[in-house]
């Protein structure tokens, strides 16, 4: 085995174990690359040729790979399990009231801040209402 043999096996053993350590995908597309310019070395190939496959088979790996990578690396909704309670029937605990900010219902046994989906309408503690929507912290509350 020459030098550059071991150079080569070298070069994708490393990038195999950095991929592994690394939670990203940094270095997986230099494996193909640097097996092909191994099996290359071992047969006798030029260094110019093993330095062509080792960058064309890198970039191939990469081509073929990056789009489902990238699609897989994508970070989807994180479900909170808040929005459960749309839909859901709350009563009013605290007076609701758009325009002095006030206001809480009781949902599923849990007390929210709420607001009214209508502007300037306010709803008074007892009553039954519809939760809308979420909108940061509050829960958006309408009239059945």
């Amino acid at each position: 085995m020459d030098i550059i043999d071991v150079i080569w096996l070298g070069v994708t053993i490393l990038a195999a174990i950095v991929e592994a350590a690394v939670p990203a995908l940094v270095s997986i597309w230099f494996v193909p690359g640097g097996l092909l310019a191994l099996v290359a070395s071992l047969a006798g190939g030029s260094l110019a040729l093993q330095v062509a496959l080792f960058f064309l088979g890198s970039a191939a790996a990469l081509a073929l790979t990056r789009p489902l990578a990238r699609r897989l690396q994508r970070p989807g909704p994180t479900s909170t399990n808040a929005d459960r309670v749309i839909g859901a029937t709350a009563v009013v605990t605290e007076a609701v009231d758009n325009l002095q900010g006030a206001g809480r219902v009781s949902v599923m046994g849990n007390s929210w801040a709420a607001r009214s989906e209508r502007a300037g309408e306010t709803i008074p503690t007892g009553e039954t209402v519809t939760v809308v929507r979420i909108e940061g912290v509050k829960l958006i509350v309408a009239r059945p």
